[in-house]
């Protein structure tokens, strides 16, 4: 009877794997497959994303809501036999797009990607798989939506092997540096951290008071609830303890066009890119707002996500979809800067 009921999911799942694709969203059709929906031992697992303009008009879309050769972003929302499979991989703080984070699609042009996703999300275990592509991290008031219908794999054989372990955290309570941070990047990252910790503080007791909704609450996280503002709450919390107590390992060994980035399954190691060197100090998308954004990440403090960048999006993340709001780093960093300062 079980290999029966075996033989049924595996041909539902070659019909939703090479059946219809998804239909449009904002023109833009989105299609998964796989050479084989049945994976047999330890091999990665690539699937192939197709981006397809159905318009009759150039379509903009950012870089970043496309893959690429290595994940930069949780693209993908994967279950296994219904249980959420966390994204492991770097989550980035962008400032905002310059004309080489722009791609054009052409009218009925495609984009064609092969993704392996192994490496970012943890494909170990046996189990039957959904897969679907959710691109995130807008940028402004309005952007396009990538989804794609669900793609159905079995994996089976799987050892549970190569899962990387977290590095060795140093003593609780002390900064520890890596990736050759100088003396002066140092003494710029002690400033950043105290600078962060007030920010984290100063939004907990903000939050602690509330009994009804305020300006700087609804700027940044919607709608309110007595659960959200607990929820939003609980999260300062941990930052808090996290910047006051908690081992951080701080990384300037990054040199690409970002603010910084994290493993949010590796606490508590931020990564500083190009751009946090530049940035102020305090006040919007600063120094140590991006620390409050990072540090949000780790799945130990408050698991957030990319949803959207940006204040104009965070602004219009909270209007439309307050959980989300909730869920976003840079709605928790906003929150925490209060530039221009709200009541």
């Amino acid at each position: 009877m079980k290999r029966f009921i075996r033989w049924i999911a595996i041909v539902m799942m070659v019909f939703a794997t090479f059946g219809p694709s998804a239909a449009p969203r904002d023109g833009i059709e989105v299609r998964l497959s796989v050479s084989n929906p049945v994976l047999h031992g330890d091999v990665d697992v690539t699937v192939t994303v197709t981006v397809t303009n159905t318009t009759r008009h150039p379509v903009n879309l950012l870089r970043w809501q496309l893959p690429s050769e290595e994940l930069e972003g949780a693209l993908f929302h994967i279950e296994r036999d219904g249980e959420t499979v966390p994204y492991t991989g770097p989550l980035i703080k962008r400032p905002a797009p310059g004309p080489a984070d722009q791609v054009v699609l052409d009218p009925g042009q495609s984009l064609s990607y092969q993704v392996e996703l192994t490496s970012a999300y943890d494909l170990s275990p046996n189990g039957r798989y959904t897969i679907e592509y959710l691109s995130r991290g807008a940028h402004g008031a309005k952007s396009i939506t990538l989804r794609s219908e669900k793609l159905y794999l079995w994996l089976e054989g799987r050892s549970a092997k190569g899962k990387r372990p977290p590095p060795p955290p140093p003593p609780d309570g002390n900064i520890s540096y890596t990736g050759n941070c100088s003396a002066s990047q140092q003494t710029t990252l002690k400033t950043a951290v105290e600078k962060a910790k007030d920010y984290s503080g100063s939004s907990t007791s903000y939050l602690g008071s509330m009994t009804s909704s305020r300006a700087r609450y609804a700027e940044w996280f919607g709608e309110y609830t007595t659960d959200r503002r607990i929820t939003a709450h609980d999260h300062f919390v941990k930052l808090t303890d996290a910047f006051s107590t908690k081992p951080l390992t701080l990384d300037c060994k990054c040199k690409k066009p970002y603010y910084a980035y994290v493993y949010p399954a590796e606490p508590y190691k931020i990564y500083l890119c190009r751009v946090f060197w530049s940035a102020p100090a305090i006040g919007t998308d600063s120094q140590a707002g991006t620390l409050i954004h990072e540090m949000s990440h780790f799945t130990v403090v408050a698991g957030t996500d990319d949803w959207a960048y940006g204040q104009a999006a965070a602004r219009a993340l909270a209007d439309e979809d307050p959980d989300k709001a909730l869920n976003n780093a840079d709605s928790h960093e906003y929150f925490a800067e209060n530039t221009p300062p709200l009541p």
